[in-house]
């Protein structure tokens, strides 16, 4: 496969008579072999058959060492192509097998140990995409075959190669005796390809002699899988290439190779040890519950990383590792698996990790047996033959049971003891060299404890709420109002202002309303994707109502989210948090009754809220304030005054509040009407 001269000379000096490489003028392979050994070559192609190892009754040729060097192939003087001849070092292995039963003469003794040695010495060949075998017989005369003596190299010439191509080489001998030997090597690349940033681009530049034509291949170079080609165009020579550095990953590579007949094609993956790369592979990256127990790990690129079992505990602690752990390395990306023999429940979580940094955190029957139990995980470890320790697992590590130590635990130890001992705990995993994970109820621990303080408690709320009946004040219904979830976007501070007025408002009504710009902190210490799942759990359980408030914002990173399932990083990393947790829902048809969707006059078409969430009743604010008010009641009122008071109110808190966003010049502010 003749490569241009224009490619060698690039890469290998920018005039012919500087490329100090070997040229071969032979167009066909050939071997040859050191003195006194004899060689003959295969013609054509062999099939790469390696078979198995077989003992060696009698001596041997091995291969003891390999060694490659590059050289040129030309069959004319402006056409050649890169190539690597192969030597390998050979060696006798083993004695002569001596013949069974007496009465044997010396001169049969002698003649086998006379005897010449021959053998086949297979080469392999791997770059990609090709692949070949080259077999060579040799032969070695019988003052040679001494057990354990080098008797020699064959030499091979040669394998065809692309520029820049990583290949691969090994070699054995028939028979065989032992595993092949193997060789990587890296070829010269094309210096003619560079990548450079362009503020926030990335732009590759290809320093292409003018009018050359090339094959230029965009791809994603998937070890677990076939490449997926992303863009392949014809160009002519030079070309600047710009891609958007958020579209960078570690398997992007390129290909490139001139348009002429069978050329060799070049490939290229630069981003490979990217930082950015990296971080956008996991930002892209998705852990998805398929089912209860199953799990799949998608991503564009293969990873690195270890998946493990954690027991996530009801108060949004980070997830506890398990003890002892529950591993799986070398996690296979866009594949559906699962923890054998692990009993379902809802503290179980799955936790994805690179570098001992968690990544992504899923937990397995979250959807299907609810929201989090307050029960304790005991871990029962073998120490004997016949003896077992018990600890229970807390954020400060596997406390012993019975211990004198002030957690929770140990103040439990021996009620928990008890119930372990009495079969009352479930049994979660099981293993008989390692132990077992149980868990335990905490419900009835508590209600024993503090009855006596729940009783005040109750008692002081009981007074309280008879005091709030008796204020003739709006207040006063407010232990019954309906909670509310308002979620919305970044959109600047001109915005937030304004979803800040209307949340204002709304609780007003009365309604109990949890925005994230009154939970910074709380958002802060737990995160996104934790603050949203533990308020939308909250809401539905009371049989309250979630409101999406849509603007243009909102709109766009939702198309983005429902084509690429990301957003881009930065300000929406709440809104990508919350269309996560939402989006289910939608998709499932659990929305009816439990979400309404929003949006200001004049700001967006209600045409452009994506389909999925028009399942859902949508009202425009302030035009529609009646319609929308009646809608967070449940179709009934439950909040004191007339319900035109409660819409001027609302209207009137709007309609302040754009003013002062317009005044203060605060960023964008809609148009209400």
């Amino acid at each position: 496969m003749p490569v241009s001269w224009f490619l060698l000379s690039l890469a290998l000096g920018r005039s012919p008579v500087v490329v100090s490489l070997e040229r071969l003028m032979e167009p066909q392979d050939t071997a040859r072999c050191s003195l006194g050994l004899s060689c003959h070559l295969w013609d054509g192609d062999v099939l790469c058959l390696p078979g198995s190892i077989e003992s060696a009754p009698g001596p041997v040729l091995v291969p003891t060492g390999l060694q490659t060097e590059l050289v040129l192939r030309c069959p004319q003087e402006t056409d050649c192509a890169l190539c690597v001849r192969v030597v390998v070092h050979l060696a006798v292995h083993g004695h002569w097998e001596e013949p069974e039963g007496a009465g044997t003469s010396d001169s049969e003794l002698q003649e086998p140990r006379n005897a010449s040695l021959q053998a086949q010495v297979v080469l392999s060949f791997h770059a990609y995409p090709t692949a070949r075998c080259a077999l060579l017989e040799v032969q070695v005369p019988a003052d040679l075959v001494q057990p354990g003596q080098s008797v020699g190299s064959a030499v091979f010439d040669c394998f065809e190669a692309g520029l820049g191509a990583e290949v691969r080489i090994w070699s054995y001998t028939k028979p065989r005796y032992q595993k092949e030997l193997n060789l990587t090597q890296q070829l010269p690349a094309l210096p003619w390809l560079n990548v450079s940033a362009d503020g926030d681009n990335v732009l590759l530049i290809l320093d292409v002699s003018e009018e050359q034509e090339f094959g230029f291949l965009l791809y994603l170079d998937r070890v677990q899988g076939p490449l997926k080609s992303l863009w392949y165009k014809n160009l002519t020579g030079p070309q600047n290439i710009t891609l958007n550095h958020t579209d960078l990953v570690p398997c992007l590579c390129i290909q490139v190779w001139p348009l002429e007949p069978d050329s060799v094609r070049t490939s290229f993956c630069p981003f490979r040890k990217d930082s950015r790369a990296h971080r956008n592979l996991w930002h892209i990256a998705r852990l998805r519950v398929l089912s209860p127990g199953r799990w799949q790990l998608d991503a564009p690129c293969s990873l690195l990383a270890n998946v493990a079992l954690c027991w996530q505990a009801p108060d949004q602690s980070p997830c506890q590792p398990l003890v002892p752990p529950m591993l799986q390395e070398n996690v296979t990306v866009n594949k559906p698996q699962e923890f054998l023999s692990v009993r379902d429940h809802p503290n179980l979580c799955v936790q994805v990790s690179s570098w001992e940094k968690v990544q992504l955190q899923a937990c397995l029957w979250a959807d299907s047996l609810g929201p989090f139990k307050d029960d304790m995980l005991l871990v029962e470890m073998k120490t004997g033959l016949n003896n077992t320790s018990v600890c229970a697992l807390e954020p400060s590590g596997c406390t012993p049971l019975p211990s004198m130590a002030s957690t929770r635990a140990a103040r439990l130890g021996e009620q928990l003891l008890q119930d372990f001992r009495s079969h009352q705990c479930m049994q979660l995993w099981n293993d008989t060299n390692l132990g077992s994970l149980w868990a335990c109820p905490m419900d009835k621990y508590i209600h024993r404890r503090w009855v006596l303080a729940w009783l005040a408690c109750l008692l002081l709320a009981a007074a309280l709420f008879f005091f709030l009946l008796l204020k003739n004040d709006r207040r006063k219904a407010a232990p019954g109002a309906r909670t509310a979830l308002l979620l919305h976007s970044a959109d600047g501070a001109g915005y937030e202002r304004l979803v800040g007025a209307l949340a204002s408002a709304l609780s007003q009504i009365p309604l109990r309303v949890a925005v994230d710009l009154w939970s910074r902190r709380e958002l802060s210490a737990h995160g996104a994707l934790a603050w949203f799942h533990q308020q939308r759990r909250r809401t539905l359980q009371e049989d309250g109502v979630v409101i999406l408030l849509f603007s243009p914002g909102t709109v766009a990173q939702c198309q983005q989210w429902l084509q690429l399932q990301t957003v881009e990083p930065g300000p929406h990393d709440a809104l990508a948090a919350w269309i996560s947790c939402v989006l289910p829902d939608f998709l499932q048809g659990r929305a009816a009754g439990r979400y309404v969707g929003v949006y200001f006059d004049g700001l967006l078409h209600p045409d452009t809220v994506p389909a999925p969430f028009r399942v859902a009743p949508l009202f425009s604010l302030p035009s529609q304030l009646p319609a929308f008010l009646d809608a967070l009641q449940g179709g009934c009122s439950r909040s004191p005054g007339r319900p035109a008071d409660r819409v001027d109110r609302v209207a009137q808190a709007l309609l302040s509040a754009l003013d002062s966003c317009e005044e203060r010049n605060l960023g964008p502010c809609p148009a209400l009407e």
